[in-house]
């Protein structure tokens, strides 16, 4: 096995956009694509991480970029949320970033462009649920420890992309009334959905570095992040499969 990461400069609206390819060079020939859709923060080590472990299941995985090149925050800069505001305000043009991104990850050689799927975390959840709801040309998405609230446009239905939602039951970013609104929404769309729900965790179950304690609702849950992982890897494979 030989993981390689590659800098993939792309266009879109507002752009120009820097992701992360990640494969196994080890392989021969195209295979199933991921993409990931980072948290708050955007792209940064951690996500680049995601798409080693990714890689290292026989994916090509594709570190998105929807706040444009050079564009990063952390949890230690004056307004950590500022570029996701501004897509929070702007849904229409997160759905295209997003779109842009799909077929930035499509024209990498190592991808199979007919068999793709999206996961995020956090505001990253958010953006690969608005991706299904707004027909982007991904099987699937998952999404973990997202944010449910629907956007601002009509979307297209059925929702034809499968969904896997995991969710730290005790997210107070995404109370119970947040949930079950959005298994309503999801049924109403005709969408092939799941939804893991995991007791005892919050916000950020998945995150190593978000230490229990600093933040109410806010938390890495050791649990969680190892269940949800399986669920999305057999997730992954019958979707592909």
């Amino acid at each position: 096995m030989a993981i390689d990461r590659q800098t993939i400069v792309y266009d879109g609206p507002g752009g120009p956009f820097e992701g992360v390819a990640v494969t196994d060079s080890d392989l021969d020939g195209p295979r199933p694509g991921v993409m990931i859709v980072p948290n708050v923060l955007g792209a940064k080590e951690e996500d680049s991480v995601v798409g080693e472990r990714l890689a290292a299941l026989g994916y090509a995985a594709f570190v998105a970029d929807v706040y444009g090149q050079g564009k990063r925050t952390t949890r230690e800069s004056p307004n950590p949320a500022v570029y996701m505001a501004e897509l929070n305000a702007d849904r229409a043009l997160l759905r295209d970033r997003l779109f842009a991104s799909v077929a930035a990850m499509k024209a990498l050689p190592d991808v199979d462009g007919a068999k793709t799927a999206a996961i995020g975390y956090c505001f990253g959840g958010k953006s690969v649920i608005d991706l299904a709801r707004a027909g982007g040309e991904v099987l699937g998405v998952v999404a973990f420890h997202g944010i449910f609230d629907a956007p601002d446009y009509d979307y297209p239905t059925p929702i034809t992309a499968k969904l896997l939602i995991c969710h730290g039951w005790d997210d107070p970013l995404a109370p119970p009334e947040a949930v079950t609104g959005l298994a309503a929404e999801l049924t109403r769309a005709g969408a092939d959905w799941q939804l893991h729900a995991h007791g005892n965790a919050g916000h950020a179950f998945t995150d190593e570095t978000m230490a229990a304690g600093v933040r109410p609702g806010f938390a890495y849950d050791a649990n969680a992040a190892r269940r949800s992982w399986k669920a999305m890897r057999d997730f992954l494979a019958e979707l592909f499969g």
